[in-house]
């Protein structure tokens, strides 16, 4: 039955988001994702907001890999893995990321968030301390709310090492510290201090957790991740990530980390024994995307020349971009309903650069976000450039 207070309050929400022109825009894309979409309503339109950074998302191999999976095992397999067993694709994926990623095993999820959820309620214990980045992702802080209520939590102010230490000699007396941060931080495009983090970690025996959702594809040469940037393959603790960025952009995430790690989370992780697995079509083609940036490096290379680019020209054009290697380049506008303006303007003029506010940042530190793939061309840096000059 209908509750008309709710019913009210929903109202008045939409109704003051319309107003203060704050309202999310929502695009129908008639076309795959690649540098260029066709939307439902405007025609082509240059995308500056998808994830797609190695463009990878309508790459003839790992799109055929993708149908391949889905000839050989179906839509899906209808169960969970203890149930019903699992795929050999799985495996393979699996195998393919504890490789690429530089950890000895590792677990595969509908989604990082799914990975991330899992992660802190089964491997934190209940005596343990947690210290995670303030600017850690949404799936982050949510998966810490799963602990259990005695686990000590503390939150460092983004990237403070000297807070950091702090809070490591605080916590000395819990069994196991956790230290959690972001690769790539999606909101500030930044890079995590990785290489004072892990000399912190291991002079205070403390577990490292690094989520590099946004960094693997994006950083190193290699695309290998935060880590292979700077020269730390295969030193942290716990890696999780998502296959629907740069490895292939359909869906999926995973857990990388040591054996006994994964077994644990396969015997006691929720979302591992309440959740499908992953669809083999995501499992093929996430695999062939990661083979296909081993076999061709210079997509990653194309990737950073491209980068370079966009960062060199908006700062040309007088726009506040803080430096930095990663694909994300925030735009900072600070107004929530100007910052949307600035994106419908963009929009008009034939680019997808999404404007963001509250609550995804906080209120006053709106943005617009480019977000930067291998697949654009250099007349489409510069049909971008064209438009931000108008802008």
């Amino acid at each position: 039955m209908p509750n008309s207070q709710f019913d009210q309050r929903t109202a008045e929400l939409i109704s003051s988001l319309t107003e203060s022109g704050q309202l999310k825009p929502f695009y129908d894309i008639t076309s795959p994702m690649r540098p260029i979409v066709n939307i439902a309503g405007k025609g082509e339109v240059l995308v500056l907001c998808a994830n797609n950074y190695l463009g990878l998302a309508d790459h003839p191999e790992v799109v055929e890999a993708g149908i391949q999976g889905l000839r050989d095992y179906g839509a899906g397999t209808a169960s969970v893995r203890f149930i019903c067993g699992t795929l050999d694709c799985h495996r393979r994926l699996e195998e393919k990321i504890a490789s690429f990623v530089g950890t000895p095993s590792s677990l595969s999820y509908v989604s990082c968030w799914n990975a991330n959820e899992a992660l802190f309620p089964t491997l934190v214990g209940p005596d343990d301390a947690v210290l995670s980045d303030a600017l850690n992702h949404a799936s982050i802080i949510d998966g810490m709310r799963l602990m259990a209520k005695s686990v000590n939590k503390k939150i460092f102010p983004h990237s403070d090492l000297a807070q950091l230490e702090s809070l490591l000699q605080e916590t000395q007396n819990h069994p196991t510290r956790w230290v959690i941060t972001d690769g790539v931080f999606s909101m500030e495009g930044d890079v995590a201090q990785l290489p004072e983090i892990v000399a912190l970690c291991r002079q205070y025996d403390a577990m490292l957790v690094v989520d590099d959702s946004h960094g693997v594809g994006v950083l190193g040469k290699g695309g290998r991740g935060t880590h292979e940037h700077f020269d730390l393959f295969g030193q942290i603790d716990v890696m999780t990530g998502t296959l629907g960025k740069a490895l292939g952009g359909a869906a999926g995430g995973y857990i990388a980390a040591s054996e006994s790690a994964i077994r644990v989370l396969e015997q006691r992780a929720r979302p591992s024994l309440f959740s499908n697995a992953l669809p083999a079509t995501v499992a093929y083609s996430a695999h062939k995307a990661m083979e296909v940036i081993e076999n061709d490096p210079s997509i990653v290379a194309r990737l950073h020349s491209n980068v370079a680019a966009f960062r060199t020209g908006l700062a040309d054009l007088g726009f506040d971009c803080t430096p930095s290697p990663t694909a994300i380049i925030p735009i900072m506008i600070g107004d929530e309903a100007e910052a949307i303006r600035k994106s419908a303007r963009l929009f008009e003029l034939g680019v997808l650069a999404i404007g963001f506010a509250f609550p995804v940042v906080p209120r006053g530190e709106a943005r617009i976000r480019v977000q930067v793939s291998a697949a654009l061309t250099d007349d489409h840096v510069q049909q971008a450039m064209d438009a931000f000059a108008q802008l």
